[in-house]
């Protein structure tokens, strides 16, 4: 790395990463030259994490605070969001109402919110106030004079709610923030995958990254090429297993063995030419028809995480891979998300090369690490002046 390079990573700072998982935002930071240290409690996933050579503190993220990560200027995190996904029902209206309750008792600084929080996690589910946590570490941050200069939150799209209420706390610390719902396809994740971001920044203005390729959208035909915006035709699955190094399957068709919302006569069916359907733990339920065969298959648990846009060399390891796999970030769109918050401008070829590469090599060469600012108004610029 060169020493303007060094610079610019020493100015942008160090990466805490709150649930972060076998590390797929922790593989998209590595690529862009930052380092991270990643909280996860999971015994599973911290085998991963450490296989793959990411610094690895296990335990709760509510032992920890900013106090004990002095280094880190930038705030990442994907917390559970199972509470939050029986959108539309009872329980999770009343779920969300409280959580945002408890969301704006603490931005008022009330002594008894973190009681009063760790009630209702005893009393119903203990993820209702792990979605808090990154809340809890910002204004903890901001209150000792130190605030996070950057921060990326992800989750699935039920959490939006708990986002825009996140971006109105942090707007009014001062950050610039902005919450929305992406498509992972729309920036060559081979995969349909609709996820919540929240990007906030204390120093320069942000908003939800721009599309680099086509939406994928069932009888629309896909694009043959770059178009005149610079978008991309979306990525197939056969397109991410003939550009890695896994052994070559030909055209095949994946079926859904649990059905969309678990209806079983609702099983999805997509073909080898088109994006996977959204990778859940569950993904070694899905079966695999390859083209003149009766037999079934299964992905493999390097194709899975292909499919989320770890390399496929990704060195997965202690047990329930399928669910480590499922539950991570795609380290595709985590790319994304951080270069927009840190106002770096990424080429689609480049983050090509880093997924397709050895994981290895990539963790020691920094592929993106040396992407251009974005242009900008000269005042959002102080933060890579060297």
């Amino acid at each position: 790395m060169s020493d303007a390079s060094e610079s610019k990573q020493q100015e942008q700072g160090r990466v805490v990463d709150l649930f972060a998982g076998p590390g797929g935002l922790d593989v998209a930071a590595t690529w862009l030259g930052l380092d991270v240290d990643g909280i996860e409690w999971d015994a599973d996933a911290c085998a991963t994490r450490r296989e793959a050579g990411l610094s690895t503190f296990q335990g709760d993220v509510r032992e920890w605070g900013p106090k004990d990560f002095p280094e880190a200027t930038i705030l990442t995190g994907g917390p559970p969001c199972q509470t939050y996904t029986v959108a539309g029902s009872g329980a999770g209206r009343a779920a969300l109402d409280e959580v945002l309750g408890f969301a704006d008792r603490m931005a008022a600084g009330d002594a008894k919110v973190q009681d009063d929080i760790r009630r209702a996690s005893r009393d119903h589910d203990e993820r209702t106030g792990l979605v808090l946590e990154p809340l809890r570490w910002a204004l903890e941050a901001y209150e000792a004079g130190a605030p996070y200069k950057k921060i990326v939150l992800e989750q699935v799209p039920a959490v939006r709610h708990v986002w825009k209420k996140y971006r109105e706390i942090l707007k009014g610390l001062g950050y610039k923030a902005e919450c929305g719902v992406v498509n992972t396809e729309e920036f060559g994740v081979p995969q349909t995958r609709r996820r919540a971001l929240l990007i906030a920044s204390f120093d320069s203005e942000v908003e939800i990254p721009s599309p680099t390729h086509q939406r994928y959208r069932k009888g629309v035909p896909r694009a043959k090429g770059v178009d005149a915006e610079g978008i991309y035709p979306w990525v197939s699955m056969a397109d991410a297993f003939r550009r890695s190094k896994l052994p070559s399957r030909g055209r095949f068709e994946v079926v859904s063995n649990y059905g969309t919302g678990g209806d079983p006569k609702l099983r999805g069916r997509r073909t080898s030419e088109q994006p996977s359907a959204t990778i859940t733990g569950k993904v070694r339920r899905n079966r695999l028809v390859t083209e003149g065969s009766d037999e079934f298959d299964r992905f493999s648990y390097p194709e899975a995480g292909l499919l989320q846009t770890f390399p496929s060399d990704f060195p997965w390891s202690g047990g329930d891979i399928g669910q480590q796999i499922g539950n991570a970030v795609p380290p595709r769109l985590a790319v994304y998300a951080l270069a927009e918050v840190l106002g770096l401008e990424v080429k689609s070829n480049d983050v090509d090369a880093a997924v397709e590469g050895e994981w290895e090599k990539t963790r020691e060469s920094k592929p993106l690490a040396n992407s251009s600012p974005k242009k900008r108004a000269p005042s959002d610029l102080a933060l890579f002046d060297a």
